[in-house]
Order: structure tokens, then sequence, then C-alpha cells
């Protein structure tokens, strides 16, 4: 047997969303923000699925009811 496991499916999936004209501004500054910073060329587009791992990542209350629910109870 391998130590390396059998990675698992990463096939992007895509999902179309709406947001207010706020958040869509707020957006824009982030990468703007970012681009200036890393000296990238990054979308909006590109960052947001990172924004979203990072922001499940970090909330406790949420990891803690999904490792209950993936044990059953």
């Amino acid at each position: 047997m391998l130590k390396l496991a059998k990675l698992p499916d990463r096939t992007p999936v895509k999902i179309g969303i709406t947001v207010t004209p706020d958040i869509a501004h707020a957006l824009a500054d982030y990468a703007a923000l970012y681009n200036r910073t890393y000296a990238d060329k990054a979308e909006v587009a590109d960052l947001i699925p990172a924004m979203l791992e990072t922001f499940l990542a970090s909330d406790r209350a949420f990891a803690k009811a999904r490792k209950e629910m993936e044990a059953g109870t």
C-alpha cells in the first residue's frame, strides 16, 4: 500500500452568487489591495474561493458541528 492515499475529487464546481453593491465594492477593493500587496493580477473571482476556504476553516462552531454530523450524532 502506498503512503499517499488516493487523492479526493478535485473537479471544480461552479457556483453563481449575487451580492449587494456594497459587497461587490468591498471585494473589488480587497482585490486591488491584494494585487498591490503581492504584485499580482488576481481577479475577485480568483480570490473568493480562498476567502471562503479561510472563513470555513476558521469557524470553530462549524467545524465542531460538521464533525458531529460526520460522527452521526
